[in-house]
């Protein structure tokens, strides 16, 4: 028999077979490489986004006695106004919700600001557990599950409008477009623009947290979507959402509006329409961005980008950082004021404490309730089994 034929297979096969793996070696090597420059160019990312933010603090605090006292004046009372009225909106939403309880407007706006003033220092949302808590110990009888979803009804017409915004926004020619976020200098925004593919991984094990943080709670689900429906009863009635919320939360964003247009006149930008809606689109990009305090990162570079054309590079960056300070002092001062005059807590940090105290306390109370209920079921179980359990005495004389 012919050994040929299987040595010229097996040379063959080892020919082919030693480039394939020089092939994948060369690729690992290769994505290990692109790995590695693109951690560097975001962590460079990260330090030029802080780099950013103080550059423009710098040329803020520079800048001050240029600025305008009258319009800065304006728009910060303006911007006081907005506050105010946003919290009547979501006042009247709670309200909804415990037409039978004592819900006062003061509590509603205090919790508010406080959670607005924790917002512009920490990032990712924690100032909407602190809203959360302190309207929760302002309302007897209340529960986290129906404050939440009533305090949430006011996205609704705010995402409306901010849609609206957005839309005005990408039609005057200046406004990067949602592919060219990658490019923008700050970490956040350019890091999910330009990985999709994280930014949808990241969306999608949120969802399966959700799902799986609901299956959890399966025993208390029905309880738990009774108070999420309690908390949305304003939406379904029309007429009183209509009154009560639309109303008060446009008057919200047309006060929202005066304050931009002030601030962009106070720091010699040129208040006008386009300005200040321009600075509404910026607002609603960061909100969707929350990882800096206030979304400081995203505003100071959709900022500079926008409104470059309209006057210096100083006089931009200082309006990108200093409109922030200027706001946050301002909600910072009215949380503060709220903690200790209408919630009596003498610091943030109080407040957090005793937040975490409190839902404790409210889920050792929940296990308790939920194991009353659960014996209640069963004595009914019994009961019903009871009544349908056929006479023996009956069964016997037929």
């Amino acid at each position: 028999m012919d050994p040929s034929p299987p040595v010229f297979f097996h040379c063959r096969a080892r020919v082919s077979v030693r480039p394939v793996w020089q092939r994948v070696a060369m690729a690992s090597a290769a994505t290990t490489r692109a790995v590695g420059e693109h951690a560097a160019h975001h962590h460079a990312s990260i330090g030029g986004t802080i780099d950013q933010l103080l550059h423009s603090a710098g040329k803020f605090f520079s800048s001050l006695a240029s600025l305008r006292l009258v319009p800065l004046l304006i728009g910060l009372v303006c911007y006081a106004l907005y506050l105010g009225l946003r919290s009547r909106a979501l006042f009247n939403a709670v309200k909804a919700a415990y037409p039978g309880e004592r819900v006062r407007w003061r509590d509603v706006w205090g919790g508010y600001v406080a959670g607005y003033a924790v917002n512009n220092v920490f990032p990712l949302g924690g100032g909407n557990i602190v809203q959360l808590f302190l309207t929760r110990v302002s309302i007897a009888n209340s529960s986290y599950p129906a404050l939440a979803s009533a305090l949430s009804t006011a996205v609704l017409f705010d995402w409306a409008v901010g849609v609206l915004v957005m839309c005005f926004a990408f039609t005057r020619g200046v406004f990067p477009k949602p592919p060219s976020f990658s490019q923008l200098p700050s970490f956040d925004i350019s890091f999910f623009a330009s990985n999709p593919r994280f930014t949808l991984f990241t969306l999608t094990a949120l969802t399966i947290a959700f799902l799986v943080a609901f299956a959890l709670l399966s025993a208390r689900v029905k309880a738990f979507w009774q108070r999420i429906r309690q908390g949305l009863a304003i939406l379904r009635d029309r007429p009183r959402y209509r009154h009560e919320m639309v109303t008060w939360q446009a008057a919200s964003w047309v006060a929202r509006f005066a304050s931009y247009w002030a601030l962009l006149e106070a720091f010699h930008i040129g208040g006008s329409v386009t300005n200040a809606l321009l600075v509404l689109a910026v607002q609603v990009i960061a909100s969707v961005f929350p990882f800096t305090p206030g979304g400081a990162g995203v505003q100071q570079a959709l900022l500079t980008t926008i409104f470059a054309r309209n006057a210096g590079a100083s006089t931009v960056a200082a309006f990108s950082v200093g409109q922030q300070i200027a706001t946050g002092v301002l909600s910072t001062a009215l949380g503060f004021a709220a903690l200790v005059f209408i919630f009596r807590f003498r610091s943030f940090r109080e407040v957090i404490r005793r937040g975490k105290e409190h839902r404790r306390e409210e889920a050792r109370a929940d296990d308790l309730r939920g194991g009353d209920l659960r014996a209640d079921d069963l004595r009914a179980d019994d009961l019903r089994a009871d009544d349908l359990a056929p006479d023996e005495g009956a069964m016997s004389t037929g």
